[in-house]
């Protein structure tokens, strides 16, 4: 869902023209829209426009409404935005097949105006509600950054991302260096904290909202850097490692420096057919390996090899 001072996005896939420009009268003053003639444009829309709700229509020339929304829920990047079927078919067996498609409602044409406006404000409060749930579930309970789970849920989303648009996306893993030594020396509270302020130093490393650091596992961190190039992801990895070494806390027990280091790996690919975001992980987990081979507290990239 979009900020609160932003207006939620609705997407209408829609070939009826009269039908659209009901919906746009009665809609267009609360959200902002985009129109789709056709299920193939919608579905082109989807990533792109990323709407926080879709009024489908279900008979369409090139492809049904059945089918536009079988594929937006096939997708772990946009299933979980809600359906609601706009249709003239009133049959019982119509609205629970589009039910069981994974629509979240089912409203016939031709509607009322007001109550129609009362249904897609409820339901837009209820995504409210659920995006606010699901950002604690993807929120690390101990530096506040995203999680595992947001990261390996948004690499997935630039990754499909960046095969639409053939560019690249790049991914940055980095590790505290020694570690267990730390905590094993400094105490597990002084360890939290240590984790705790290299998430900040991370974080404050990319500026544009489209970069997400999360906590990876542990004492590991990554970064998705999508439309970024090779040069780019290894320049905000370089701030990366500059940024911790700056905060100054002290690790006697390092091989490599008297204060907190990290290494990193830093890789880049433009997604071709049959290639995979586990494919971009994997290289920049190598990547992460042979800095840390190599006497850490040191950045190597995938052209390094």
């Amino acid at each position: 869902m979009n900020s609160d001072s932003a207006k939620p996005k609705i997407l209408v896939i829609d070939d009826s023209r009269t039908s659209v420009q009901i919906m746009k009268l009665v809609l267009e003053s609360e959200y902002e829209l985009a129109i789709a003639g056709s299920g193939e444009e919608g579905l082109s829309l989807l990533v792109s426009f990323e709407p926080d709700l879709v009024l489908l229509d279900i008979i369409m020339p090139d492809m049904d409404g059945y089918e536009v929304c079988r594929r937006i829920k096939a997708y772990s990047a946009t299933r979980n935005i809600p359906v609601i079927f706009m249709t003239a078919l009133d049959g019982s067996v119509d609205e629970e097949k589009g039910l069981l498609l994974g629509a979240i409602d089912y409203i016939t044409k031709p509607f009322r105006e007001s109550i129609f406006r009362v249904r897609i404000r409820n339901h837009i409060d209820l995504k409210k509600y659920r995006d606010e749930i699901a950002r604690l579930s993807v929120q690390d309970g101990l530096t506040g950054i995203s999680n595992r789970r947001r990261f390996d849920e948004y690499l997935e989303h630039e990754w499909l991302r960046a095969a639409r648009n053939k560019g690249p996306i790049s991914l940055v893993l980095s590790d505290i260096d020694f570690f267990k030594n730390f905590n094993d020396n400094y105490g597990h509270t002084s360890g939290d904290d240590c984790l705790c302020a290299v998430a900040r130093a991370l974080s404050s490393s990319t500026k544009r909202p489209a970069d997400l650091v999360a906590r990876y596992g542990g004492e590991e961190f990554a970064c998705v850097l999508p439309e970024t190039e090779g040069e780019g992801a290894v320049g905000i990895a370089n701030r990366m490692r500059e940024l911790v070494a700056g905060l100054g806390i002290s690790h006697a027990h390092s091989d490599v420096a008297p204060h907190v280091t990290v290494s990193l790996g830093v890789a880049t690919l433009t997604p071709d057919r049959g290639a995979r975001a586990s494919d971009l992980i994997n290289l920049a987990d190598e990547c992460l390996y042979k800095a840390k081979r190599d006497g850490r507290n040191q950045i190597h990239n995938a052209g390094f090899f």
